[in-house]
């Protein structure tokens, strides 16, 4: 379903996603606990989810456990995230938390010699796979933070297309201060920060403020913690009032375009403004100008 829908965009799909939303992963992944490994206890629910007005908001909520990415809580946002993605009704995603942390990263309890290196490589794909979804993902994604996001949460953070934060957040890669030098995060660091920036991290551990998180780019916005939730809101009902096939598709090639060289990168936006040119809504907004009046979307 969603893996369709990033194929007529001229997304790259990936192997997981073409299976199918519901799909078990490859076999050792999500199949079975290996010989003499115990699994921990499904718990309760980790993440809840509402929607209106074509704003789907996931709220990371366990902060007893300060929202730690579990293999239980990643599975959840995977499957909040894949939920309907391909429904017209749907137009902008915003992962926020509940409590004083956004997120501390992987639950370190998960990643004891106990488990083995099978369920390990289980919580390390299925991570990796949630960040790629997001990108993949139909519609933007939109990180609202009002706290601390270390380690995984931080790869969260710098995985969405816009992130705004609290005044008060927080973020650091703080793995190498245990012997878990933050590698997957450096993924998504070294993609949303200048290199020296994010190795600086890495390489200490060390946090950086919201507003040294914005001059850097891993943010969008700062602003007071009692605006945060107005001003998130802000940005989504814009981005839902504007037609859901023209940002789409332009989300899918701003991606797309950034993995080629400029030449490539110019050749592939070129192809798609024709296409957005023959989209319905594409000839419904140049119409709406032209006529001085607001366009009206097909969805």
């Amino acid at each position: 379903m969603a893996a369709a829908g990033l194929r007529a965009f001229g997304a790259k799909v990936p192997d997981w996603l073409r299976r199918g939303p519901w799909a078990p992963l490859a076999s050792g992944f999500c199949s079975r606990a290996p010989g003499g490994v115990r699994r921990p206890e499904p718990g309760p629910q980790l993440t809840t989810v509402r929607q209106r007005d074509g704003i789907r908001n996931i709220v990371l909520s366990n902060p007893k456990k300060r929202n730690a990415l579990s293999l239980e809580m990643l599975k959840s946002l995977q499957s909040d995230i894949l939920h309907e993605a391909e429904s017209k009704d749907l137009k902008v995603i915003i992962i926020s938390a509940e409590g004083p942390v956004f997120s501390s990263g992987h639950d370190l309890k998960e990643l004891t010699d106990e488990q083995g290196p099978e369920y390990h490589t289980e919580v390390f794909q299925t991570c990796s796979e949630v960040m790629m979804l997001i990108q993949s993902h139909p519609v933007p994604v939109i990180a609202m933070v009002n706290g601390l996001a270390t380690a995984a949460g931080c790869q969260l953070v710098a995985s969405c297309d816009i992130a705004v934060a609290s005044d008060k957040s927080s973020f650091s890669a703080p793995g190498v201060n245990i012997g878990l030098f933050c590698s997957t995060p450096g993924v998504a660091l070294g993609r949303a920060l200048p290199r020296k920036v994010a190795l600086e991290m890495l390489f200490t551990g060390e946090p950086i403020s919201a507003q040294e998180a914005l001059l850097h780019g891993l943010l969008s916005r700062v602003v007071p913690e009692e605006q945060l939730e107005q001003e998130t809101m802000r940005i989504a009902r814009k981005i839902a009032s504007l037609s859901r096939p023209v940002v789409s598709l332009g989300k899918a090639t701003f991606y797309k375009q950034l993995r080629h060289d400029l030449q490539i990168a110019y050749h592939l936006a070129s192809q798609t403004m024709v296409d957005n040119v023959a989209l319905q809504d594409g000839q419904e907004g140049i119409k709406a100008f032209i006529q001085k009046r607001k366009p009206i979307w097909s969805h």
